[in-house]
């Protein structure tokens, strides 16, 4: 079957790794040479400083690069940001992360922090957005501990999921 047409069957066409066997996968690549690069958040409604942001992540690793995406899940989402979101499941979140060409695999974690997800996978880049200065970021010292750095991507924080979901509530009120 073609990842095309795994997608519309809702199935991520493999992006989608558990992170302790995504953990394994990635030690391997990185034996090859590859430089792993993670990103994390909710992505609850995808807009454009997503898709900037992640393509800034990709692009830190460099030639040999590989982004790997962890998505809260759903019930970390809403010890985030309250009871009505997310607005999409996990499930829903991970195929369309997944489907973005900058962004080779997704995991999920739970956790109030990314903390986990970085000692299990130890990447060498950890990604966050322009709300952030590498300074600020909660897990750097963490980062640092494993070897790893951080790195501040995309553009200036002018999107945001929490704007965009007032502008269609304003929009259809």
């Amino acid at each position: 079957m073609s990842p095309a047409r795994a997608a519309l069957q809702g199935r991520s066409p493999g992006k989608f790794v558990p992170r302790r066997r995504l953990a394994a996968l990635l030690e391997g690549l990185k034996r090859r040479g590859h430089t792993v690069v993670l990103a994390n958040g909710c992505f609850d409604l995808l807009h454009v400083g997503h898709l900037r942001y992640l393509a800034g992540a990709r692009a830190a690793g460099g030639p040999k690069g590989l982004l790997v995406v962890a998505l809260n899940t759903d019930a970390s989402v809403r010890r985030l940001k309250g009871p009505t979101r997310p607005l999409m499941t996990l499930k829903e979140r991970a195929e369309l992360v997944g489907a973005l060409a900058c962004v080779d695999y997704v995991t999920s974690f739970g956790e109030p922090t990314a903390e986990a997800t970085l000692r299990a996978l130890r990447p060498h880049f950890q990604a966050k957005g322009t709300d952030y200065t590498v300074d600020s970021v909660p897990e750097a010292a963490i980062v640092r501990g494993l070897g790893g750095r951080v790195v501040i991507t995309g553009d200036p924080k002018d999107h945001s999921t929490s704007a965009l979901i007032a502008k269609v509530a304003k929009a259809f009120a």
